[in-house]
């Protein structure tokens, strides 16, 4: 059994602690077990560990993720970038060619996808070996899982399965799925729910060959190269319209465990600590309400009932709770820059932009590099930097050289000069990128 994450997500949603590159994946806005923050992908990851399932993953995602994926999980995972961003199938296809050509995976191994953010019981881990040996068993060409819905809802689609008809070694049911219906309204999703359907969770279980076969029907390839430089020509769609739904050979296993999805803040701050997160002071007046404060400034909230507010370098949100869950018609037509972003070495913060009347861009990060992680060496085309430590030490490389750098040091580098740090203890800089003549 190969398991394979998809993280993507447009970071939309969750603004403004979210954005293109930091998604609600890497928020580390819930708990575990010992009060300790951690993100949702931390979290899939450590019940994973626990499941005794996390030896061999891969992630799919896209160039902008894979840092804070790093930054979060280190080495523990395969990623698999995507050339470019085409939704569920594509990202699916290219996993498997990756497992297929790269891992050395036999054709006849379980390949299961599922989301990188699912809130869930451990019961839903467990559930994967269920999945597997359905799958190995011949049961159906594609086995789902299904999560038996606790109210009618528009958010989610259906998996509508035909009448029992048998059951794993440990007495799971396994469904024959007659039927999808992708977000039907109120009215039909309680007709589905009387019909036994189920929410589809976004989870897969199939043999490797299955997809492959597949996909040689729409590209010639005879490596893993040959289908990342054809990516382009995959259908740009998700994997329940350019593969479930056209499979002759279905079936489902039901999970009736917890699961949630925390895509809005409605839905996210049922499972936070109603404990506020930052500078933040709040009446004792106030119901229902959290605040989180990722800026350097104090935030004071009073007299609120049912609401969210959210600050951080990207913006501030203050929100009814309900109201939340439509923020994203609010803010996807703005040109939102990420303004904090983790990295694989630890996380920056733009402070400021400025552009002078010749129209030369100066912009002005604040950067925490992790004791015993490393910027690696790199050169820039387009601007010199500056950077000078405010707390910690390192040693900066610049052109070859190595300089002890402690608090107040400070470093030019020109465009073209290739430098590098390392940090020995936590590191704190102020970098300034400012554009050079001749750009």
């Amino acid at each position: 059994m190969k398991i394979v994450l998809l993280s993507g997500g447009s970071g939309k949603r969750l603004w403004p602690l979210s954005n293109d590159i930091r998604s609600k994946q890497f928020l580390k806005v819930v708990q575990n077990g010992a009060g300790e923050a951690e993100s949702m992908l931390q979290r899939v990851y450590r019940q994973m560990q626990e499941a005794g399932l996390d030896a061999d993953i891969t992630v799919a995602t896209s160039i902008t993720q894979v840092e804070p994926i790093r930054g979060q999980l280190g080495d523990k995972v395969s990623v698999v970038v995507e050339p470019e961003r085409r939704n569920t199938f594509p990202a699916i296809v290219l996993a498997a060619a990756y497992l297929y050509f790269e891992k050395h995976c036999s054709p006849e191994e379980t390949m299961i996808v599922l989301p990188v953010d699912p809130y869930v019981g451990e019961e839903y881990f467990k559930m994967l070996e269920c999945l597997d040996m359905a799958v190995q068993d011949g049961v159906a060409d594609i086995v789902l899982m299904g999560v038996r819905p606790t109210y009618p809802s528009e958010k989610y689609g259906y998996i509508i399965p035909a009448k029992l008809s048998g059951s794993l070694g440990k007495g799971e049911e396994i469904l024959p799925v007659v039927e999808f219906k992708e977000k039907p309204d109120i009215h039909m999703a309680q007709k589905f729910i009387d019909k036994g359907g189920l929410w589809n969770c976004g989870v897969f279980a199939f043999r490797l060959s299955y997809l492959m076969s597949i996909v040689q029907t729409m590209l010639e390839y005879g490596c893993y190269a040959d289908v990342e430089h054809q990516y382009g020509k995959l259908e740009k769609t998700s994997f329940d319209y350019a593969v479930v739904e056209k499979a002759d050979s279905v079936a489902v296993v039901a999970y009736n465990g917890e699961w949630k999805d925390l895509g809005t803040w409605n839905t996210l701050t049922e499972v936070m600590d109603e404990k506020p997160t930052g500078d933040v002071a709040v009446s004792g007046d106030c119901v229902n309400t959290h605040v989180i404060n990722e800026l350097e400034i104090p935030v004071v909230v009073m007299g609120t009932k049912d609401m969210v507010v959210a600050a951080s370098p990207d913006g501030i949100l203050v929100a009814d709770k309900v109201q939340s869950s439509y923020i994203k018609k609010y803010v996807e037509d703005r040109d939102l820059r990420p303004m904090f972003e983790e990295r694989s070495w630890g996380e920056y913060t733009v402070l400021n932009i400025s552009v002078d009347g010749g129209g030369k861009r100066a912009v002005t990060k604040k950067k925490l590099v992790q004791a015993g992680r490393k910027i690696e060496e790199t050169k820039h085309q387009h601007h010199l930097e500056v950077w000078t430590v405010l707390s910690g030490r390192a040693v900066i490389s610049v052109q070859g050289r190595k300089h002890e750098a402690l608090a107040g040091d400070t470093f030019t580098i020109r465009r073209g000069v290739a430098h590098s740090l390392q940090a020995e203890e936590d590191v704190v800089l102020l970098e300034v990128q400012i554009e050079e003549d001749g750009d």
